[in-house]
């Protein structure tokens, strides 16, 4: 049996309620490319959830979904402004940058967000032909720190981003666990707020793979469909994605999976801090867990429960729980961790 990962939630398997909607739709033959029943029925779920104005893609990847909606807003000459610890700045191998052709402008994050006053000062020189043009706010939710921009937070941007004639992208890999730690619905959270576009994932909350590209703001919508082929991120065999969006929302599944998931960070965030020698560096408000151990300790957790070091230079490692994370997985990492700290 393979051990608990504490590394990613993509190191969980698939919820077997999907995994049951992927073998549904393995019957018979249908249309390819999303020309089919599946995504229909998918494309619909959405519409439930935002509202039947939107348009709605589904792609392989997370980073294929950042890449494509952002290029949807911007142009070679313009800018996305983010958080320096942004999935697009820091983990995508340059690949906004080389498909968009384009500039990111980081922003220095505290606990991975950023805040609409620091996104003012970058907003000089527009106009003028020797500068770069900021055209996208891109935010993460949850963030890289396991942090959640509130309703209002994002509102904010929005606001921001009307006044300023800029767009606003939330890259959502994680936006189920998010939804869950607002305590309000993901319209209320993300479209009511403001946002142009979204990267919806699906891959880190129990689906094998897929993500989803949501226009609120259909403009940037308009030909996509060749954006999308043109970018290698169309699925000739669109239903087994589709399908599993299907099933992620049927009964609320999305919301119970990330809930356990919030649930179980909590159960470990408890337990290391009444060991009273960790620090937890981050609040803890989604399914990721941010601490320090003592010397020489992360080293040998490391060997039983593999999980990122994700600060070499303070040892601040990171622990993520998944759909499928136990309490019995918790209390076993915790008993290891008593002992080596006792």
């Amino acid at each position: 049996m393979n051990p608990r990962f504490f590394a990613s939630d993509n190191g969980s398997g698939i919820h077997p309620q999907i995994l049951d909607a992927i073998v549904a739709a393995n019957q018979g033959h249908v249309k390819g490319y999303g020309y089919d029943i599946y995504t229909a029925q998918a494309e619909a779920a959405f519409k439930a959830q935002f509202g039947d104005d939107i348009a709605v893609f589904f792609v392989y990847s997370g980073t294929g979904a950042n890449v494509l909606a952002l290029e949807s807003c911007i142009r070679s000459y313009e800018a996305v402004i983010c958080s320096d610890m942004a999935h697009i700045n820091t983990d995508e191998a340059g690949a906004p940058e080389r498909f968009l052709q384009a500039k990111l402008m980081t922003i220095p994050s505290v606990n991975g967000k950023i805040t609409p006053e620091q996104v003012l000062p970058i907003l000089v020189g527009r106009g003028v032909e020797h500068h770069v043009q900021p055209k996208v706010i891109s935010l993460t939710q949850s963030t890289e720190y396991g942090t959640v921009y509130s309703a209002a937070e994002l509102k904010a941007f929005g606001d921001l981003a009307r006044a300023e004639n800029l767009y606003l992208h939330v890259d959502g890999a994680r936006i189920s666990n998010a939804v869950v730690a607002t305590g309000i619905s993901a319209r209320e959270l993300i479209r009511d707020a403001g946002v142009d576009v979204m990267s919806f994932g699906g891959t880190k909350n129990g689906m094998m793979m897929g993500e989803a590209i949501v226009f609120f703001n259909k403009d940037l919508a308009r030909n996509f469909l060749y954006r999308r082929k043109q970018g290698m991120q169309l699925a000739s065999k669109m239903r087994f994605i589709s399908a599993q969006f299907s099933a992620f929302f049927h009964n609320d599944l999305w919301l119970q999976t990330a809930a356990h998931a919030n649930a179980m960070a909590k159960e470990l965030e408890s337990g290391l801090r009444t060991s009273g020698k960790i620090i937890l560096t981050q609040p803890v408000q989604v399914n990721a867990v941010f601490a320090i151990f003592p010397p020489g300790v992360a080293e040998i957790l490391q060997q039983e429960f593999p999980f990122y070091v994700w600060n070499e230079h303070t040892n601040e490692v990171r622990l993520m729980c998944s759909f499928d994370t136990t309490q019995e997985d918790i209390n076993h990492f915790l008993t290891r961790v008593n002992e080596l700290i006792n």
